[in-house]
């Protein structure tokens, strides 16, 4: 992996409405700080462009030395409504006051509040329900718990098989990392997940066949009867891309599942809460998750996410037997809240689905210049991302990504380090409060960016 040089470079002065770089970069008094996380701290927390957060305000992140970017992170892909909204600070302060900070799954008030407010933007309200828990990877692994339950009390112990796809990003712990389908994350895994099986992604360019058929041969292949199968798994979005279903694949998808009674899992943890320009990505689609996993963009802050799912998967745990430590915290129960009022109230699904207007054929224009390194643009929405790949050819180039990511930082525009299968994906995401004219100026500066780089 291509790592950010710790040793401060001389770069442009930047001065804009929106960008202020004054200093080297990184700033050379931040370096004591990355020395002590150095010694504290083991190395996979670094890798991200040598930034000190010291505030966010909107769709702007500041230093305490007068260095001010353009936000294409959202941290990765939380803060929906924007950086330091004062009505999640308001209504955390409210909790605060009421001294009530932890209630393991003893009720409070606002548990109730949340539960109903997701219920109603879930695909039938009447016949879903809502687990609270804290992060994206332990929705997922409940996902995975309450299909593989439900197979097992329904149909017996043969029907046993998780079905995920290749190039899927699922979460860190166990099940979630056996569910995903990049082997480079699972080699600590040994004799582990002889039920989790993974077919290729119907992405149209690092995999060209998108017909459903390839999902049914792939499962031949490996020996795996439909009737076996307990669930399918899938990003709503592959976040190595962001890759999307063709329409009519997962309509078939969907179809295929109905007929053998296979739990339907939609991983929405990066796609949810607006991010796409539909409240849940999958609307895109015109299908009815049977269990659907939220996090991130829940809260635009802190640490919460969320099972929905139909009533009767959802229900087959006995009370006290599925529960989690800080499920519903009041904390970030409150944040949550006020996200989601303020996603309602300031229209930003509809503001996303309008700026995604702007941003895709903007980053089309840029990937026409340099066609044979910029491999592709996939995006919808305010996510987007560009394959970089090495010159006329589809084979990852993570170096030439970084780069260009490092040259955005020097210029006032922050992404959190390329993703992808190897790297290689320059990802955006800005809150969704982003301004057009902001999000032309980032357009701008990546756009030199890549010129500088790839120019030459």
């Amino acid at each position: 992996m291509a790592k950010y040089s710790l040793e401060p470079v001389k770069v442009p002065k930047v001065n804009t409405r929106f960008r202020t770089i004054k200093t080297r970069l990184p700033v050379p008094e931040s370096l004591g700080i990355f020395k002590t996380l150095t010694e504290s701290e083991p190395q996979s927390m670094m890798g991200q462009p040598p930034v000190v957060w010291d505030r966010a305000k909107g769709f702007q992140v500041y230093d305490k030395w007068g260095n001010k970017w353009i936000d294409w992170s959202s941290g990765v892909l939380i803060t929906n409504v924007g950086h330091g909204r004062k009505e999640i600070i308001k209504g955390l302060r409210k909790i605060l006051d009421q001294q009530l900070l932890a209630t393991y799954v003893f009720v409070h008030q606002k548990r109730a509040v949340l539960t109903k407010m997701l219920q109603e933007i879930s695909p039938d309200p009447s016949n879903y329900q809502v687990f609270l828990l804290c992060t994206g990877s332990e929705a997922v692994e409940n996902c995975i718990k309450l299909a593989k339950t439900y197979a097992l009390q329904k149909h017996g112990p043969n029907k046993k098989y998780l079905v995920s796809f290749h190039n899927a990003f699922h979460g860190r712990t166990l099940g979630s990392q056996l569910a995903g389908g990049m082997p480079g994350l699972k080699t600590w895994i040994v004799d582990e997940g002889s039920t989790f099986v993974q077919v290729p992604f119907p992405d149209g360019y690092k995999n060209e066949d998108t017909s459903f058929d390839l999902f049914l041969s792939s499962l031949e292949s490996q020996g795996i009867n439909p009737g076996d199968i307990a669930g399918v798994l899938t990003e709503t979005y592959q976040g190595v891309g962001p890759d999307f279903l063709p329409v009519e694949y997962a309509q078939k998808l969907e179809a295929f599942c109905r007929e053998h009674d296979i739990v339907t899992i939609y991983d929405e943890v990066q796609s949810g809460f607006g991010r796409t320009g539909k409240m849940f990505a999958y609307e895109h689609y015109g299908v009815k998750p049977d269990l659907i996993a939220c996090g991130k963009g829940i809260s635009s802050s802190l640490p919460i996410s969320a099972v929905i799912g139909r009533k009767d998967i959802m229900g087959l745990y006995a009370p006290g037997s599925m529960t989690s430590t800080h499920s519903a915290s009041p904390l970030p129960v409150a944040a949550a809240i006020e996200n989601l009022k303020i996603i309602r109230q300031e229209k930003l699904v509809k503001q996303a689905r309008k700026l995604g207007d702007v941003l895709k054929p903007g980053l089309e224009k840029i990937q026409a210049k340099y066609p044979d390194v910029l491999g592709c643009v996939q995006g919808k929405g305010l996510v987007a991302g560009i394959q970089v790949v090495k010159k006329g050819t589809k084979e990852p180039d993570a170096e030439t990504a970084v780069k260009i990511n490092e040259k955005c930082f020097h210029k006032g525009l922050l992404m959190f380090a390329p993703v992808g299968i190897a790297g290689e994906c320059l990802k955006i995401s800005p809150p969704l409060v982003i301004t057009k004219e902001a999000l032309i100026e980032g357009l701008h500066t990546l756009e030199e960016a890549c010129d500088e780089i790839l120019g030459g």
